[in-house]
């Protein structure tokens, strides 16, 4: 990879990741839309670990209180708000696994033509838009119930469909619950840190397998990038998100989903 493919991709998945306008998308059409050849895997774990860096920088200070009430929680069965959102979070990751295990051959193979990642970006940009206009706005994201969190994490699911958008289908289905959209966007994001995990996990167990010479010049490149990248998408996705709404990036899919039908009719 030169030096231009491995920044393009870098930041490109690093600033995807987490805006609602799906990572997977984007990754899989650069390849079929220019001269540059498929990354593959290596890279593609790579800015995935950029990601998870940096959310798991963005909420360092939220995760310490989290993760000691969930502990504590496992001691005295008792549950506080700190400990009932990451079970929550545990909770909404089970549909996304699941079907991740058993649907893998099929994702990798038929649902990644730029058609299926077309009118997934029209359809779920539509229903985003929808969600944005009638969520009455009056949760955070600690009022989530266990039915709640099924709930997203169903919708999750369907993010294995390229072009749903992960962080897109969550913030959804949490709009549909009438989340605030800062909680929206803060719970989506806690959802990518076992999402991202057992996602790294699962490829490069098939990397090892590969037994393929690594670049580790350009992965290495590639992870920071994307982190630098995505840190800052987070920090100023939430800090203008209550002004903008969700109105430019349901735009944003809906072009690009016309352009790719466009492209593929003709």
């Amino acid at each position: 990879m030169d030096i231009l493919h491995i920044i393009v991709l870098a930041v490109l998945q690093g600033v995807t990741e987490f805006l609602p306008i799906s990572s997977s998308a984007h990754l899989i059409l650069i390849p079929k839309l220019s001269a540059w050849p498929d990354q593959g895997l290596a890279f593609d774990v790579a800015v995935h670990v950029g990601s998870l860096t940096a959310v798991l920088w963005y909420f360092r200070h939220d995760l310490k209180p989290l993760s000691q009430a969930w502990v504590k929680s496992l001691h005295t069965r008792q549950a506080t708000q700190e400990s009932r959102l990451v079970w929550a979070v545990a909770l909404a990751t089970i549909p996304v696994a699941i079907c991740g295990l058993f649907m893998a051959k099929m994702i990798a193979t038929d649902l990644r033509s730029i058609t299926v990642i077309a009118v997934a970006t029209i359809v779920f940009g539509l229903l985003l838009g929808y969600a944005d206009v009638y969520s009455k706005n009056q949760r955070n994201e600690y009022s989530l119930s266990w039915k709640d969190a099924v709930f997203i994490g169903l919708a999750q699911a369907l993010a294995l469909i390229p072009g749903t958008s992960r962080s897109g289908i969550t913030m959804t289905a949490a709009l549909l619950l009438n989340l605030e959209r800062k909680a929206a966007a803060r719970f989506s994001f806690l959802l990518a840190i076992p999402v991202i995990l057992l996602a790294g996990a699962h490829d490069v167990l098939k990397l090892l397998k590969q037994q393929v010479p690594v670049d580790w010049f350009s992965l290495g490149l590639g992870a920071l990038l994307s982190a630098i990248s995505a840190y800052f998408c987070i920090k100023i996705f939430i800090d203008v998100l209550d002004r903008i709404g969700m109105l430019p990036f349901v735009i944003y899919r809906l072009l690009l989903g016309m352009i790719l039908l466009a492209w593929v009719l003709n």
